[in-house]
C-alpha cells in the first residue's frame, strides 16, 4: 500500500459587507472571510493538504489570485479540480483531520453539512471526515476576531495499492 500525507493550512482576515463560507456552507455571520475567491479556508486547507501530499505545489500555484478565472470562484469547485490532480496521479483520498480557529460564529451546528459537501467532492464517507473547531481563547488575530485560520491533514492512497 502506498500512502502519502499531506498537510496544509489557510488563513483569511474577516470583513463586514462579504459571505461567510466554511467547508463548502455558506454559515450566517455579521463577517465574511476577505479573499480572491469566495475565501473558503477549509477547502483551501484541504486543497492545500491533498497537494502536499503529492509535491504538487499550493492552492496558489494551481489557481492563482493574479487570475480573473478564479475570481469571487466557489471553493468547491477548486476542491474538486484539486481531487482531479490527485486522481490523474493515481491517488484517492482516505481521510481527512481538520481543525479551525475562530472565535464566532459556533459551527458544531454546520459541521454534518460540511462533511457531506466534501465527501460528495472527495467520494468519500462522511466517517473519512474530521472537522474540529477551537479559539484561540482571545490571542491574536483570531481571538480579536480579524481572521479565521483552517488546518488540514489528509492521508492519501495509490489506486494499485
Amino acid at each position: 500500500m502506498r500512502l502519502r500525507i499531506g498537510y496544509g493550512i489557510d488563513f483569511h482576515q474577516l470583513v463586514t459587507g462579504r459571505d461567510l463560507f466554511i467547508g463548502g456552507v455558506q454559515i450566517p455571520h455579521d463577517m465574511g472571510a476577505l479573499g480572491h475567491s469566495d475565501a473558503d479556508v477549509l477547502l483551501h486547507a484541504i486543497c492545500d493538504a491533498m497537494l502536499g501530499a503529492l509535491s504538487l505545489g499550493d492552492i496558489g500555484v494551481h489557481f492563482p489570485d493574479t487570475s480573473s478565472e478564479f475570481k469571487n470562484i466557489d471553493s468547491k469547485i477548486l476542491l474538486a479540480r484539486t481531487y482531479e490532480l490527485i486522481k490523474k496521479e493515481g491517488y484517492t483520498v482516505v481521510n481527512i483531520d481538520s481543525s479551525l480557529c475562530l472565535e464566532a460564529p459556533k459551527i458544531k451546528p454546520y459541521v454534518p453539512a460540511m462533511q457531506q459537501v466534501i465527501a460528495d467532492i472527495l467520494q468519500i464517507s462522511i466517517k473519512d471526515i474530521s472537522i474540529k473547531a477551537t479559539t484561540t481563547e482571545k490571542m491574536g488575530f483570531v481571538g480579536r476576531k480579524e481572521g479565521l485560520v483552517a488546518h488540514a491533514v489528509c492521508l492519501l492512497e495509490a489506486r494499485n495499492g
